[in-house]
């Protein structure tokens, strides 16, 4: 009696730790499926492979479900830096109450991964080759992203038990809706050193002499009138226009015209002045001070005026996590006096 007992307990225990193994692959694969377009055009626009991005977003936010994903949209484990200006949220971590970064949506946490990633620590990353998972996720440990001296393993297993190495693929839906279990069933994987046949029967295109750094510039420029604002010129932002792609015709780092426009982490939008150098600290004396409507974000005015939004924050000792002006009001937007 006693032993008929242990079997059931124990195939009971195995069924259970089957089902709950299965509901989160079936977790997993919806998540992939919801972000896998978002992934693939990061791959596209900043050159990190589609699936280190899922790796990293499915481990570090559990598919969605960690407490980070759920209570501050963060679903990359990003905390706060000097130059963040958002809302924050705490959490024991590598230490008590470390300071982790709030989003206003999930888009917005894959959009900062991304460019979070463009830091001069990360850079070493960007002489790997982009096919390279693997050497990818050694190096993200190796600049510091995670503490755990398992996160690699941990993201090259994903990428193995989910074919997120053949994202791209348009049949990777395919692959992974054969019913097998993605723990024991992997992708065909070509050795690095190994050539692989392309059979095209398409003939070799045309060779075009591609533009040199000054013409993208003149061309773009062409298209782009410049302007000017408080002494420092701008363009508007025109359909199709991103801050990677503006930095490029431009011949600067992206990274420092996000700086300029006080836009780390911001998706450019069509109508955005785009400053082609630093902002000024303080606005011409006629508007030392102004009225703002309800509604109107810092952001905003500062870009409209030209001026800094660091600086603006610190004449009118604006904490940092206030973006949004919510009644009328008059701002500093240069150093007031003091009073004698």
């Amino acid at each position: 009696m006693k032993k008929s007992t242990f079997v059931i307990c124990f195939l009971c225990a195995f069924f259970l730790e089957a089902h709950a193994q299965s509901t989160q692959s079936q977790q997993y694969l919806q998540y992939i499926a919801q972000w896998r377009d978002v992934v693939v055009d990061n791959q596209k626009r900043y050159g990190i492979p589609a699936p280190i991005i899922m790796a990293q977003a499915l481990l570090e936010s559990a598919a969605g479900t960690s407490e980070l994903a759920t209570q501050a949209n963060n679903h990359f484990g990003i905390k706060c830096t000097s130059d963040w200006t958002g809302k924050t949220y705490l959490k024991d971590d590598d230490k008590k109450d470390d300071c982790f970064r709030v989003y206003k949506n999930a888009s917005q946490s894959f959009d900062d991964h991304a460019v979070f990633l463009q830091r001069s620590r990360y850079q070493p990353l960007y002489e790997i080759a982009i096919e390279d998972y693997e050497g990818w996720a050694y190096g993200l440990k190796k600049c510091g992203y995670a503490t755990d001296p398992q996160y690699p393993q941990k993201l090259i297993k994903l990428i193995q038990d989910y074919h997120l190495d053949r994202l791209t693929d348009k049949n990777w839906e395919t692959v992974c809706n054969t019913g097998t279990n993605p723990s024991t069933s992997r992708p065909v994987v070509v050795k690095r050193n190994e050539p692989i046949a392309i059979i095209t029967s398409n003939p070799e295109p045309e060779y075009v002499e591609p533009l040199t750094a000054r013409e993208e510039k003149k061309l773009f420029l062409l298209t782009h009138k410049k302007q000017r604002c408080n002494g420092v010129r701008y363009v508007i932002a025109k359909e199709g226009d991103t801050y990677a792609s503006v930095a490029f015709c431009l011949n600067i780092r992206e990274r420092d015209l996000r700086e300029y426009n006080d836009a780390l982490g911001r998706t450019l939008q069509p109508g955005d002045r785009i400053y082609l150098a630093k902002k000024k600290t303080q606005a011409p004396k006629e508007k030392t001070l102004m009225w703002v409507t309800p509604g109107e974000t810092l952001w905003e005015i500062c870009q409209r005026e030209g001026v800094q939004l660091k600086k603006v924050q610190q004449y009118n000792n604006f904490d940092p996590s206030i973006r949004i002006l919510k009644t009328r009001q008059a701002i500093y937007l240069r150093k007031p006096k003091k009073e004698k």
